[in-house]
């Protein structure tokens, strides 16, 4: 009986085998036991995957006509490269914690990764447009594990005061990504051939295969995980998210319930859903772990994360949509114009991780929103003579704000969450983002679209009912006249259409602007109700 006190009283003397894995026992010797070459080099590694994953959805947005024309594929087929990459990629981002923890990070990220390089290959040396959906389909979800393998790396294989600084870097990855995505696509396109943007993947991926498997072990699986998995589990949440996502992604094109099969998908969604939930709730061994709402911030957290999902990819989706629809800018010219707001995330990132660690991430969580709805706001006013410097502010105030709430709203999500959760907790919050910028877009579209409409409309009836569109009709017949134009009456009715439709547009993409300040403005609002969170103690200045 006495061999039991020594634990008791003394527990820091206690056998190192089982003191080690508990960190908060032992914090102050932590970063001593930490490798740090081999935790950023493969840390680096695993980024640079998720990198690569990201940008291959909207890499090929710029260069679709090319793509269209090198297989033969439709109007209608060619939009499906992208849906068909991210319609599967969002049933392995929840998937991806189960595997990780029956399988280990390690051997779960390699097999993403060497079959994420696979899919680009086929996909690059499609010849048809079926082939390359099946192929981009097949590389959205094998690739789609290397996204929140690296969010529950960072909140596991990192110190407590060092885990600011990694979510700054995913911050910058999960920014830059998306708005450099199509600009490099038209620079790769217009410089070898639209082939090169599946190829470019190959080389990155072999860089990224050796420095996992070289530096990137840092945990282990589970096997016993295998008994009892949850099959019936898996297919409906397959069926659950690959439904909403559709609908999600293709509703406003299709005129929502007009649709027969978009009201159809979307009753799937529902019922899907609902049996999911039941279902996670339920079994023993579940796919998902739910059980991560009951936490406070967590829950928070996850709203907060599809709203700054939504400001991030609905601001890369306005912009050059307007500048296209607009201005008729090149590829070439949106990505010049876009670069002001890579440059001022990535410029925000160290700034924002000082700010989480010195205070309550809430406030820098409220502060990022609150800048970015600003930003948004400031483009209410859009005019068809807006460019490059009238966009600036705009862009720079937009990603400065949205690095700082991501960063922050990361810090909150998951600082409170036990170890054991945070795989499975790290799916859920890459959902959250994809699944809120599927919505952002989808109502952004439907809302252009019927704005555009409207505005029309009321400019035509006032352009009447003011009497002064017969003066128009006059003297631009005149003036066609003078020019030798065939039909000058015909041509001066085209010309006063286009220019109440190209002003109707912009009114609509204000209209948009405002509506995702709006949405900033709340969540800077709702961030205020999560708990406090006390800040880990800064990094030692020896810890490299």
């Amino acid at each position: 009986m006495t061999d039991a006190a020594p634990p008791a009283d003394g527990a820091p003397n206690g056998p190192p085998a089982r003191s080690a894995p508990v960190r908060p026992a032992g914090a102050a010797s932590a970063p001593a036991q930490v490798n740090w070459t081999k935790l950023f080099l493969g840390f680096g590694a695993m980024v640079i995957g998720q990198f690569m994953a990201i940008l291959d959805i909207q890499i090929v947005a710029a260069s679709l006509p090319q793509i269209q024309a090198g297989v033969g594929a439709s109007t209608d087929q060619v939009s499906w490269i992208q849906t068909a990459y991210l319609i599967p990629e969002v049933v392995m981002i929840p998937l991806s914690g189960y595997l990780s923890r029956l399988w280990g990070t390690q051997r779960l990220y390699l097999a993403s990764c060497l079959g994420f390089i696979v899919m680009s290959v086929l996909t690059g040396l499609s010849s048809s447009i079926d082939m390359m959906i099946l192929t981009r389909a097949l590389q959205g979800f094998i690739g789609g594990a290397m996204i929140p393998t690296v969010f529950a790396t960072a909140f596991t294989a990192f110190p407590p005061e060092r885990r600011v600084t990694a979510s700054v870097i995913m911050g910058l990855i999960v920014t830059l990504a998306p708005t450099v995505g199509p600009t490099l696509g038209g620079h790769l396109t217009e410089a070898l051939s639209w082939r090169w943007l599946f190829f470019i993947n190959v080389p990155t991926g072999l860089l990224v295969l050796f420095g996992v498997a070289r530096w990137g072990d840092f945990d282990k699986g589970d096997p016993s995980l295998a008994k009892g998995f949850d099959w019936f589990g898996l297919i409906v949440m397959a069926i659950f998210l690959m439904s909403m996502q559709y609908v999600l992604e293709e509703g406003a094109k299709d005129d929502w319930f007009d649709d027969a099969g978009i009201l159809w998908l979307t009753v799937v969604a529902v019922l899907g859903g609902v049996t999911f939930i039941w279902r996670q709730l339920t079994y023993k061994n579940p796919i998902v772990e739910l059980r991560a709402f009951a936490n406070r911030n967590f829950t928070v957290g996850v709203m907060m994360t599809a709203v700054s999902g939504a400001s991030l990819f609905g601001g890369t989706f306005l912009l050059p949509q307007f500048l296209g629809r607009v201005r008729h800018y090149s590829a070439s010219e949106v990505g010049t114009t876009m670069i002001v707001s890579g440059l001022s995330m990535f410029a925000t990132g160290p700034l924002a991780g000082r700010l989480v660690r010195k205070m309550d991430p809430r406030a820098p969580m409220c502060i990022g929103f609150a800048l970015a709805g600003f930003g948004m706001y400031m483009a209410h006013g859009v005019t068809k003579d807006w460019g490059f410097w009238e966009f600036a502010g705009v862009q720079a105030c937009r990603g400065v704000g949205v690095m700082i709430a991501m960063i922050a709203t990361q810090q909150i999500t998951m600082s409170t969450l036990p170890p054991q959760m945070i795989k499975n907790a790290s799916g859920l919050v890459n959902l959250s983002r994809n699944t809120g910028g599927a919505i952002g877009l989808a109502l952004l579209a439907t809302s252009i679209t019927q704005q555009t409409a409207l505005y029309y409309n009321d400019l035509t009836s006032k352009l009447t009912q003011g009497g002064a569109a017969a003066g128009m009709m006059a003297g631009l017949g005149e003036r066609m006249t003078q020019l030798g134009v065939v039909d000058p009456s015909g041509a001066a009715r085209k010309a006063i259409g286009g220019m109440l439709q190209q002003q109707a547009t912009v009114l609509a993409f204000g209209d948009s602007f405002t509506v995702l300040a709006i949405g900033c403005f709340i969540a800077a609002g709702v961030s205020l109700l999560a708990a406090p969170v006390k800040n880990a103690p800064p990094p030692p200045s020896d810890a490299h």
